[in-house]
């Protein structure tokens, strides 16, 4: 059976494209069925700084992994992949077309892909944690440089996280770490990819215009709420583009003018890393909703 892959940027319309292609199935008989890949809309509560389709503009068509956890909680791409491959299993099942889509490489990558996830240990976790929470990332990266210079070259020195999990997996197995998609003959089932593009000039405005929305529809509200519900006792829903530039706000850290800019700013450097990574996908040949969904419903059939 056939996954259809909406991948791509913030901004790009990927949510839009996988509700017409899941029309598009359904007016072939068909019943299609999304899988949210973007890991902040995991998150109960993060709606309008996370663009996610509410309930009534989903349009009928059911969808999974949206507000499974809440905002104290970790995400973890590990269980992310193993609760949506379950998912998977039950919409192959049902004899239905599904549609994975979301703008979180490393999320999309788990599932389209044969993920080997490194060894683990939460205490050597945690100990690397508080390290980079007394030296910062510079010192890690350094650090992962000694013993991995192309994990470190590859991760850079300001993404703390993936410098601590690298070290962790470099330490624990001796091997070292892998930083990007495996090869594409690893895809784990005939899949579709659909990255969407917009052109450079096109998105920045769009992301900007997009940003200043949020602000006119409530994203202090939301924060707020959040605060409330605990946002602030986790790791990764804090960290949240535009969520903690509104904490900031809230706080009186900043001003809205100011927490605008920096999430703007924030949204276009995010996009850029994003527009690099997808890039890397088996390029599928620009198909409109109809199209696509023809393909995966005769898949169906055979």
């Amino acid at each position: 059976m056939t996954l259809i892959a909406v991948v791509g940027a913030t901004g790009t319309g990927k949510t839009a494209k996988s509700l017409d292609i899941a029309d598009a199935v359904v007016a072939l008989g068909a019943v299609a069925e999304i899988v949210n890949c973007d890991a902040m809309q995991l998150y109960r509560g993060m709606d309008i700084g996370t663009a996610k389709a509410g309930v009534d503009e989903r349009r009928g068509h059911p969808h999974h992994l949206l507000d499974v956890l809440d905002p104290w909680q970790d995400a973890a791409v590990a269980g992310y992949r193993t609760a949506a491959l379950e998912i998977l299993l039950g919409i192959d099942r049902r004899r239905a077309v599904p549609i994975l889509v979301g703008g979180s490489g490393l999320y999309a990558s788990s599932v389209l892909y044969d993920f080997a996830f490194p060894a683990t240990d939460d205490a050597l976790r945690a100990q690397l944690e508080a390290e980079l929470g007394e030296t910062g990332a510079a010192a890690i990266h350094g650090r992962l440089q000694r013993v991995d210079p192309a994990a470190a070259q590859a991760i850079g020195p300001h993404n703390g996280r993936r410098l601590v999990r690298a070290l962790e997996a470099v330490t624990l197995t001796g091997e070292p770490f892998r930083v990007g998609l495996p090869p594409e003959e690893s895809l784990l089932r005939p899949t579709i990819i659909q990255h969407e593009r917009v052109e450079r000039a096109e998105l920045v405005g769009r992301l900007d215009a997009r940003v200043e929305q949020m602000w006119a529809l409530g994203l202090l509200d939301e924060a707020r709420a959040l605060r409330a519900a605990g946002i602030e006792r986790g790791t990764t829903a804090q960290q949240a583009i535009g969520y903690r530039q509104a904490l900031d706000q809230l706080d009186g850290v900043i001003g809205e003018a100011e927490a605008i800019e920096r999430t703007q700013a924030l949204t276009r450097r995010y996009a850029r890393r994003q527009v690099s990574w997808f890039q890397r996908y088996p390029a599928s040949p620009a198909a409109d909703a109809a199209d696509l969904a023809q393909r995966a419903v005769a898949s169906l059939e055979a």
